[in-house]
């Protein structure tokens, strides 16, 4: 994951050189006399524009994910920068939910990938059938006396709606690269070590799934 300095430092040499592409098309194009040639000095200008645009939004976005404020289950403040240069799994978490006993799965994720640089993050919200009614404290003895959970977890967060988390509006919004709202508990965002999201999963994708597990094997091995 990039840091801050390094995003605007690359954020500034793409500018410099869209800046530099709009001048070489400008000399270009004073210099050709043919209109076909003409058309495609112009699409070739705007094509590179709109291509190194995309590399500004890519480490803009990379910079927003890893700088968005979080709490710990604990109400300590932290980020994703924490875990900088891991692939991270987050998922929204909820204890009376029917898939609940994705803990266990999602625990087992964990303590298989975690020396190779996979963390699972635990975001707990109660916006699904309000079944996340507990404090952060009740959550935090419930998924150590239930399901053993070492991952990390969070304190309660709004995935949807007026009062959306802004990391969950980056991860869902409309610049993101896996757009929609959250469906249920338990959905899964799989970020890659570079802070960009790779891809996202609903409810229904259990822990242990071969589609899941080869996303992270591919993401461990870049």
């Amino acid at each position: 994951m990039f840091g801050e300095e390094t995003c605007r430092n690359r954020i500034l040499l793409v500018r410099r050189r869209c800046a530099a592409a709009r001048v070489i098309c400008t000399a270009l194009t004073r210099r050709c006399c043919s209109g076909f040639a003409l058309l495609m000095i112009r699409s070739f200008s705007r094509t590179l524009t709109f291509a190194l645009s995309l590399s500004i939004l890519h480490v803009t976005q990379a910079a927003e994910l890893t700088s968005i404020p979080l709490k710990d289950i604990d109400g300590k403040d932290t980020s994703l920068k924490t875990y900088s240069g891991k692939v991270l799994l987050v998922v929204n978490v909820a204890s009376k939910c029917g898939f609940t006993p994705q803990y266990s799965g999602l625990e087992a994720l964990y303590r298989k990938y975690k020396e190779r640089g996979l963390v699972v993050l635990g975001i707990p919200s109660n916006d699904f059938g309000g079944q996340e009614p507990g404090t952060e404290a009740e959550i935090k003895t419930f998924c150590s006396s239930k399901f053993d959970v070492t991952f990390p977890m969070y304190s309660k967060v709004h995935v949807k709606g007026p009062d959306q988390h802004p990391l969950y509006a980056a991860l869902t919004g409309p610049e993101s690269s896996a757009p929609g709202p959250v469906k249920w508990n338990f959905g899964k965002f799989l970020i890659g070590k570079n802070g960009k999201l790779i891809a996202r999963y609903d409810s229904a994708t259990t822990p242990d799934d071969p589609k899941l597990a080869e996303a992270i094997e591919s993401a461990l091995a870049k």
